[in-house]
């Protein structure tokens, strides 16, 4: 049986299932086998699928666990396919996110929403506060809209902004903007990804059926990186829970690193505060790191004092040492990795893809960049320009989103004068006054006549012509259909002059081609996510579509990676990956830690970070540091981190980052005591 593969504290973690457990499962314990490994023993005790809940952070760690649970179940058992959209007898593996919208999507007409509302992502978003603040350019007013969002998320969270140091008047007009953005967002008929949790939330107070419906179906619930919960999502798997008590959470204090997006550590920490009776488990076999990698990561670790105690260990043998190596300036540091990975790669053979760098900015990207490109070498630079951040991409959504939901004023204003028709800025505009005076949607606006009569004859005709298409285009969503929705979206697109117009926006003709392809790639995958949806009408699918787009954009963003490619990725994006060969660039103070560290008291979790980035590492680890390094065209001198310092001397080789080759023993002992004592903190 497949319990026999787990080690002692993975059977016990998997085979206690009644109450609050908590699994402490260091980097690289196995916690996704032993999550799975217990949703297949529930369900082999007995337990009814349907009762099951397991909530991630990501789509692609649901997608992990959907997979190996459905591997784990025998033949008769797959019927209850995890993954499958069709059949509700089925555990339910996803995201916080996802989870909610299945609660908002059944129960939000409760809280005055309709329930083919939109998901607005951060360009919606972004857009909707430029849209409110407009009036306030002629002040002296000089936040930027995405600094808004970042207070507004912040405020509607937590309710406080006191932590990020803001006057009285900015966090004022902060309230104020938080009520208008609430207002805007409602009479759009749109909610954004904090108010998934936020108004489900809302459900579960003032509609305690909903509460104990939920509580009901779900009877067993894990939660995934519970490190990372915020003060919402805790209120909501307690809300869950507090009375069946059958809540196991996964977890590991040590990678708690989203401290300035809200997560709060202290939901693990304090876990037995809420559930006394908690049962807790330490995984701490690791099977990622050799042993060398993981005694650094514990000694670095353990200068944090509030932790739950634990020593990560391993059978994968001891392993090289860490290269710890010294460079004059950044793009020495960036010529030298690069020719480091090249020498691997025809030496032993090491191919691209088993190496990683590892950076805690972006800044820290463009010398590296430079360097792998000189070299001829295969990169992907994690967290670059997103497919969805393409205007074609974003064009086709708006158009679609606006079929299947008139009232998004940010789609509407997108998309209705694209191509051109007579629509022009300054109508949109009055448009759009009229709609904030009378506190409802543009679309609704346009269909007035009083405010059909205030525009000139030009633009009313043109206004007219554009809600016609809208009522013709929108038909065919409202009747049972076999048809193809990305057929129907292709045909009034064409009849929109679209993709003509998309051909002719540029003077490329190949950078036009491309962009034609992206708009006919997204009107590809509807049917790939909607040929499950049968007998359904259209805009069940088409809502379907949006709602996958919405809440899994990384199942896009893969498809055109290359296969065999160096990764650069931020220490803050790496958690949860692993590579054979790790290279940790610019350990310096300022950097890692950050400035802002010792001033808002976050030295713990800039130390959690490099634990982080550390046990990324399967087989080697190198660490460099830079006596200066060019920040904003300036050059200026950097010291090594004081995490350096905590690294165990047995665990590190010093190396001559001019030469590429390890220092004499006793040279190598000198330059790292000398380290150690010019960084005495």
């Amino acid at each position: 049986m497949w319990l026999t593969k787990l080690n002692p504290e993975q059977r016990e973690a998997v085979q206690t299932t009644h109450g609050p457990l908590l699994i402490l499962a260091g980097a690289g314990t196995g916690k996704t086998r032993v999550i799975t490994h217990r949703i297949a023993f529930l369900l082999q005790k007995g337990v009814m699928p349907h009762n099951i809940l397991a909530v991630t952070f990501t789509n692609k760690a649901a997608r992990e666990m959907q997979e190996r649970v459905r591997k784990l179940l025998p033949k008769d058992k797959k019927k209850s396919d995890p993954s499958s959209e069709a059949r509700p007898n089925k555990p339910t593996i996803c995201t916080f996110h996802s989870f909610c919208v299945r609660v908002l999507r059944k129960y939000i007409d409760k809280l005055g929403y309709k329930r083919n509302f939109v998901i607005y992502d951060q360009s919606d978003q972004l857009g909707t506060i430029r849209k409110l603040t407009s009036d306030w350019s002629k002040s002296n007013i000089n936040i930027k809209p995405a600094e808004w969002l970042g207070f507004l998320s912040r405020l509607r969270n937590t309710s406080s902004l006191e932590s990020l140091g803001l006057d009285a008047a900015t966090i004022r007009l902060a309230e104020r903007l938080m009520t208008r953005y609430e207002t805007a967002l409602k009479a759009c008929n749109a909610v954004d990804f904090d108010d998934l949790i936020i108004l489900t939330l809302k459900l579960f107070n003032d509609h305690p059926e909903v509460l104990k419906s939920c509580r009901e179906m779900y009877r067993y619930v894990m939660v995934d990186e519970y490190q990372d919960t915020n003060g919402k999502q805790f209120q909501l798997i307690h809300a869950l829970t507090s009375e069946h008590r059958n809540l196991c959470v996964v977890g590991d204090d040590d990678q708690s690193i989203y401290g300035w997006r809200g997560a709060e550590i202290a939901n693990l920490l304090n876990l037995e505060d809420h559930f006394p009776e908690v049962r807790v488990v330490k995984l701490e076999q690791n099977y990622r790191s050799t042993s060398i990698i993981l005694d650094a990561a514990n000694a670095v670790i353990r200068h944090n004092p509030l932790r739950k105690d634990k020593t990560l260990w391993s059978q994968k043998g001891k392993g090289p040492l860490i290269r710890l190596m010294a460079f004059e300036s950044d793009e020495a540091e960036a010529d030298a990795i690069v020719e480091e990975i090249e020498i691997q790669r025809m030496s032993s053979k090491i191919p691209w893809k088993d190496q990683s760098i590892l950076f805690r900015t972006n800044l820290q990207a463009r010398p590296i960049e430079t360097a792998l490109r000189k070299a001829k070498v295969v990169y992907r630079l994690v967290g670059s320009q997103s497919y969805f951040d393409r205007r074609e991409v974003k064009d086709v959504l708006a158009y679609l989103r606006v079929m299947l939901n008139p009232d998004d004023d940010i789609s509407l204003l997108r998309i209705a004068n694209v191509p051109a028709r007579g629509l022009s800025a300054k109508t949109m505009q009055t448009l759009l006054q009229i709609s904030q005076d009378r506190r409802t949607s543009v679309y609704a606006v346009m269909r007035h006549t009083d405010v059909q009569e205030q525009l000139h004859n030009a633009a009313r005709k043109s206004m007219q012509s554009f809600l016609q298409f809208m009522d013709e285009t929108r038909a065919f969503l409202s009747g049972e259909s076999t048809d193809s929705i990305s057929g129907w979206a292709r045909e009034f697109l064409e009849q929109t002059g679209y993709f003509i117009d998309l051909k002719h926006s540029e003077k490329d003709p190949k950078a036009a081609e491309n962009r034609l392809q992206s708009a006919m790639d997204l009107l590809s995958s509807i049917d790939e996510l909607t040929n499950k949806i049968v007998n359904k009408p259209g805009d069940e699918k088409l809502a379907h579509f949006l709602e996958e787009i919405s809440l899994d954009q990384d199942r896009f963003e893969n498809e055109n990676e290359q296969p065999d490619a160096v990764t650069m990725i931020t220490m803050h994006s790496c958690k949860g990956l692993e590579f054979p060969h790790v290279h940790i660039v610019g350990m310096e103070q300022g950097l890692l830690p950050h400035t802002r560290s010792v001033e808002e008291g976050t030295m713990d979790e800039e130390r959690r970070l490099f634990y982080v980035a550390i046990t990324r590492a399967m087989e080697s680890l190198t660490i460099s540091h830079c006596e200066t390094r060019k920040k904003y065209g300036q050059i200026t001198s950097c010291e090594p981190s004081r995490f350096l310092t905590e690294l165990p001397a047995e665990c590190v080789e010093v190396v001559d980052g001019v030469f590429q080759r390890p220092a004499t023993q006793e040279s190598g002992a000198a330059m790292f005591d000398a380290l150690k004592a010019s960084l005495d903190f």
